[in-house]
């Protein structure tokens, strides 16, 4: 299993249209091979910044299964207009001891 963790920072005074948005992306992604749990949360500390995790069998799921998909298209034109930058996406494996 990996984690994708995606840290979104929106636009300033996008919040409640950006959550409403990822709603509707949340459903796209839900749709593509492997995909597992799918959770926002909002930062706290910082304002207008996000991180995403999206849990997935392997990273070839998410960079060549879902990333080259239409469904990726759909995702981004839901969400990607109130990014300010471009997310940081990387990806996680349970570390055994």
């Amino acid at each position: 299993m990996i984690l994708e963790v995606a840290t979104i920072n929106i636009q300033p005074g996008t919040r409640a249209a950006f959550e409403s948005a990822f709603i509707e992306a949340r459903k796209v992604i839900g749709q593509a091979e492997g995909c597992g749990r799918v959770v926002l949360q909002r930062s706290v500390d910082t304002a207008d910044r996000y991180l995403v995790f999206i849990e997935w069998p392997s990273v070839r799921h998410h960079m060549e299964g879902f990333r080259s998909s239409p469904l990726f298209q759909e995702w981004r034109r839901l969400i990607g207009p109130y990014f300010a930058v471009p997310p940081v996406v990387e990806h996680f494996e349970i570390a055994q001891p």
